[in-house]
């Protein structure tokens, strides 16, 4: 409604712009009739054009009003506006022909001849489109006066290397501002079919094969990777040419990173880890979505860790009708909450203190909230400090997990997702066979409540806390070494963003009691990423740093699984999601192993937990002392 009534207001707000409209459209209404007679007009057709002025325009303005016309700022028209012109200009002729078709001979005066109606139409639209363009090309030449006389800015020489669609959305978005900072010479693409043709004014001058040669003669200081679909041995193959030659580099992210499509100029950054793995775009079901997030309480655990903070963002563009977020570390929290502020103003959401393994405090916030979909992500994930820390990664991964599963069961909520890992699979590790755990209570927890239960499964996520590659790039900025613990080590990487849409992906397909599995691409050597890391820094691997191996740490393997020994894997309907068939666990059974457990957690006996874990899950491989009892 306050929208509609600010529409309306735009005529008092503009009247300069809407007496330019009706000029346009009177104009061009005796400018078809002119053309219609040669421009010799009949005095009988003269008073039928002075009688259907009025209706007419009446209609035109009506139809573009109706389709928005007059929310669009003139100094900003798009070619997406384009459309709303060819709407209003279909409306209004639309309804003139059915006048002229319908109204009885009797009123001959409002009828209006096809072909003057089909003439006007082009003319009065084109007009006002025309108008407004001229509005958008006097605003961007005054304001590039005007930032000229503030303030003079040396703009680089750059290539694009991609003439897709990304490519063309930084020419579109340059060419209409004056503090741009590069100024783009041409592009380069490997497409040799392209080579020579036009983008927005910006010619296709060569392939990668030329970049020596085009970087030398137009003296060009920075070369922007804008490819819509890079893969890492692209990417890895020009930052190589460009070390060579040399010349800066920089990089557009992919449509994938972009969540909603957005480029922007802003998004030009240096290449990053991320970029060499050259995973494909992710296609979201954003109605499904939308069906599942939009105007629910959504609750998320670990709301200030690396997961739970870009579950945050992204579940904040469903439009929920509160987000709760739940998190021990009170730095963490306030961290994403001024985040929420500054990109969300709209949002509601609560920021909540509080340990998920605190039952007291978790009923409070279940009662009071109400949360009808919850996302766990509060776990901890660090293997080797799980190790010397078995209690504790059993009271938070496995406890603090039942405990959120059976308060969202009591308290009927849709949905539960428990945000896993493949070190759940054949565990090696107390960390990763604590999340297996977890994945059993929660399918037991299925059959018990109207809740849907679902697990999602993956592998490491690059940048999260704790993470490899914060670790390799905090050594690399000491100046080495970089300390890789096996040269044959592989580990599945996604990034945040990749990994998250996926979770909510699964998470709105999910029926309950799935274990969902992220296809995680191809494994990634980690002294491969540790030398890749060193070159992007600009430096050379074992030259400029040193690689030391340090030998793997206890709980850790050389290659991590993404299925348990025995399950099958069944596609969904998204090609990078897929459940796993996995035999489900009696409640019976269930319950007895969380009780035992409840008593070797209580006595702060490691070695019993150890035993209960090898004795309960047979493909775990937990190290146990020698001198561990039995278990009775």
């Amino acid at each position: 409604m306050q929208e509609k009534l600010s529409e309306k207001l735009w005529f008092l707000r503009r009247p300069l712009q809407v007496f330019a409209d009706f000029f346009i459209l009177c104009l061009s209404f005796f400018f078809s009739y002119l053309l219609r007679f040669d421009f010799s007009l009949p005095q009988y057709y003269l008073e039928n054009a002075l009688n259907q002025l009025p209706l007419v325009v009446l209609i035109q303005f009506l139809s573009l009003f109706l389709v928005g016309g007059y929310s669009i700022l003139w100094r900003y028209i798009s070619l997406d506006d384009v459309k709303i012109f060819l709407k209003a200009a279909a409306i209004s002729s639309f309804v003139l022909v059915s006048l002229r078709l319908l109204l009885p001979s009797d009123f001959v005066r409002w009828q209006v001849p096809l072909s003057i109606t089909l003439m006007h139409t082009v003319f009065a639209f084109s007009g006002l489109l025309a108008l407004r363009l001229a509005r958008r090309l006097f605003y961007e030449i005054s304001e590039k006066k005007n930032f000229s006389r503030r303030r003079r800015v040396k703009a680089k020489p750059a290539l694009l290397i991609g003439a897709g669609r990304i490519g063309s959305a930084i020419v579109k978005e340059i060419s209409g501002r004056a503090d741009a900072e590069i100024s783009i010479k041409g592009f380069v693409d490997d497409d040799k079919r392209k080579v020579g043709a036009l983008i927005n004014g910006i010619k296709i001058l060569g392939t990668t094969a030329d970049l020596p040669r085009l970087v030398n003669e137009l003296k060009i200081e920075l070369v922007v990777i804008t490819l819509d679909e890079a893969q890492g041995k692209q990417i890895r193959d020009i930052l190589e040419v460009c070390r060579q030659i040399p010349v800066k580099t920089q990089i557009v992210p992919s449509l994938n990173e972009i969540v909603g499509g957005r480029v922007s100029i802003n998004r030009i950054r240096d290449v990053q880890i991320e970029d060499l793995l050259g995973r494909e775009p992710i296609n979201l079901d954003l109605q499904n979505l939308h069906e599942f997030l939009s105007k629910k309480i959504v609750l998320v655990t670990g709301a200030g860790g690396s997961i739970g903070s870009e579950l945050v963002r992204q579940i904040a563009r469903f439009s929920p009708s509160l987000i709760l977020l739940v998190e021990r570390a009170e730095g963490a929290l306030f961290q994403i909450e001024r985040s929420l502020k500054n990109d969300f103003p709209e949002l509601r959401y609560e920021p909540l203190v509080a340990d998920v393994a605190d039952r007291s405090r978790m009923y409070d916030i279940f009662s009071r909230f109400n949360p009808q979909v919850i996302f766990h992500a509060a776990a901890h994930k660090h293997v080797p400090l799980m190790e010397k820390n078995v209690v504790e990664a059993i009271k938070n991964n496995v406890f603090a997990t039942v405990l959120l599963a059976e308060l969202a069961g009591r308290t009927d909520a849709e949905t539960f997702v428990l945000i896993s890992t493949d070190k759940a699979v054949n565990p090696v590790s107390v960390m990763g066979a604590s999340k297996r755990l977890a994945e059993i209570a929660v399918q037991s927890f299925h059959e018990r409540y109207k809740t849907r239960f679902i697990s999602v499964r993956f592998g490491n996520v690059l940048g999260s806390n704790g993470s490899v590659v914060p670790i390799f790039l905090e050594q690399i900025l000491r100046g080495g070494p970089v300390t890789v613990t096996d040269p044959n080590m592989k580990r599945y990487f996604m990034t945040i963003s990749e990994a998250v849409q996926l979770v909510l992906q699964a998470g709105s397909i999910g029926k309950g009691g799935e274990i969902f599995i992220l296809d995680m691409g191809k494994p990634v050597r980690i002294l491969d990423l540790a030398e890749d890391m060193i070159r992007l820094s600009g430096l050379r691997p074992y030259e400029d740093i040193e690689i030391v191996f340090t030998g793997r740490r206890p709980g850790e393997k050389l290659f991590e699984e993404l299925e348990v020994l025995g399950e099958n894997m069944v596609k969904t309907g998204h090609p990078k999601i897929f459940i796993g068939k996995i035999n489900k666990y009696p409640s019976s059974e269930v319950k007895k192993m969380l009780e035992s457990l409840q008593v070797a957690v209580s006595e702060g006996d490691e070695r019993k937990i150890r035993l209960l874990i090898n004795d309960f899950l047979p493909e775990a491989n937990v190290e146990v002392c020698e001198e561990a009892a039995e278990v009775s």
